[in-house]
């Protein structure tokens, strides 16, 4: 079993900032990626960012502002740690934000999801 553990989300106005961390914890050893998702009232949960051991990639409307990065990997507890620095908000921003872990293959891929944090961007 895997546990994700969000934290960092709240209210801020336009133009600032939040920074969201998830702590994974549990059986962990073979992660693939990790990642955050969004999802707004009445839409679907979209992909905003992930981290794999090959680089980054990120949603087009979130490249530039959004930053994601994992903890220190000589650090055991920091490695499996990914966090999500978010600049320059804006209200279209808002949403329901959750942490993924992704294991698995291509034939056979699972996912693990946290239990989501709110970000509300005020204008």
């Amino acid at each position: 079993q895997v546990r994700l553990v969000e934290s960092g989300g709240g209210l801020v106005q336009a133009g600032g900032s939040l920074r969201l961390s998830c702590a994974a914890s549990g059986s962990i050893s073979s992660i693939n990626a990790m990642g955050w998702y969004r999802q707004a009232p009445g839409k679907q949960r979209d992909l905003v960012a992930v981290i794999t051991s090959a680089g980054t990639n990120y949603a087009d409307s979130v490249k530039g502002r959004f930053t994601i990065s994992r903890g220190n990997a000589k650090n055991t507890a920091a490695k499996n740690t990914v966090f999500l620095q978010m600049n320059s908000l804006k209200p279209e921003d808002t949403a329901v934000y959750y942490c993924n872990a992704h294991f698995g293959t291509v034939a056979a891929p699972y996912d693990y999801w946290g239990q989501g944090t709110q970000v509300t961007v005020s204008s």
